[in-house]
């Protein structure tokens, strides 16, 4: 059914008057489109139009914005959280490796020197490790991991990379006792390096030094002289490293001097010792000799009852076995 004309648009009515109304609308759009070509009219139009409808998307956007960034600000907080917890384990991590790696080259450096002790001075001894320790005031000990199974006996010389430590005072089956140089009950032969004066040093309540209560006053004894050990007393090898004197004075009685010395072993500190098996030199007049005399099977035959003859004298005796010994020599 078609539509009456009064209800048809007035833009395009059949009339002369909506005609001319759309040359005009057509006429001004290609206007304002050359102008806009030419001059750029519409973009500033635009441009300006952006700049006052701007803010008012900005506020509309702005809670999905606000939300945006504190899930954001939670996402990378959260992450920076567990990543610093990371980092740190991993630098504990780092410096607990690192301090056992250099636990490991220290222990390293003193079995180094404690085998270089060992070749230079061509001993036989064991290599024992410190496994408990006993530093009190009465007691200066050590405990090591070889007993009697391993072939450690009593009052064998312990040492370490730099000197005499103790000796050993206990022997259990896999473990032994070690008394140190510096125990209260202890004591050792010593001799003055630069002079050969010899004296005892003796362990002290302190712990970490020796004393030495007998020096005469007449000795040519000061501070920074070297203590070795003398050999007296059968214990001790000769010449091994014990201390250096610290400092010499009057004793108490006036009539000595009493010298301090610092053990030269690092007594508080090494996790390895030696053991050494080769003892000084035996103390007192060596053994007497086994009588010699000619083997039994070379000795003359007893003389027969009918036949008896004066015994031989020894020295006939001697010469008759010399003889029978070295077909060479003549009777």
């Amino acid at each position: 059914m078609a539509l009456a004309r009064e209800e048809s648009s007035p833009l395009f009515a059949g009339t002369v008057a909506g005609t001319l109304r759309l040359i005009i609308y057509l006429a001004l759009a290609m206007v304002l489109m050359v102008l806009d070509h030419r001059n750029g009219w519409i973009w500033r139009l635009r441009y300006t139009t952006s700049v006052l409808v701007e803010p008012v998307y900005r506020l509309a956007s702005l809670p999905a914005t606000g939300m945006r960034t504190l899930s954001v600000a939670f996402s990378d907080r959260k992450m920076l959280t567990e990543q610093n917890q990371r980092l740190r384990e991993d630098l504990l991590l780092a410096n607990a490796k690192l301090n056992r790696m250099a636990a490991v080259a220290e222990q390293n450096e003193r079995l180094k020197q404690l085998l270089d002790t060992q070749h230079s001075l061509d001993l036989n001894v064991q290599l024992a490790r410190v496994i408990d320790v006993d530093l009190g005031t009465s007691n200066r000990r050590l405990l090591v991991n070889l007993g009697s199974h391993d072939g450690v006996k009593l009052g064998q010389v312990v040492i370490d990379a730099h000197g005499v430590m103790g000796q050993v005072v206990q022997v259990m089956p896999r473990t032994s006792l070690v008394m140190l140089v510096t125990d209260p009950d202890h004591a050792i032969p010593v001799v003055i390096e630069r002079t050969g004066f010899r004296t005892v040093a003796y362990g002290t309540r302190e712990g970490d030094l020796l004393s030495l209560p007998n020096i005469s006053m007449a000795a040519d004894v000061h501070p920074g002289d070297k203590l070795l050990t003398s050999g007296l007393g059968g214990r001790f090898p000769t010449g091994f490293p014990v201390g250096e004197i610290q400092s010499v004075e009057p004793a108490g009685s006036g009539m000595f001097l009493e010298g301090r010395a610092r053990p030269a072993a690092d007594l508080d500190r090494s996790d390895n010792v030696l053991i050494i098996h080769d003892l000084a030199e035996p103390v007192g007049p060596p053994e007497p000799a086994v009588p010699a005399g000619p083997p039994a099977d070379l000795a003359p035959a007893p003389a027969s009852a009918g036949s008896a003859a004066p015994p031989a004298s020894p020295a006939a005796a001697t010469g008759t076995a010399a003889a029978a010994t070295n077909p060479a020599v003549q009777p």
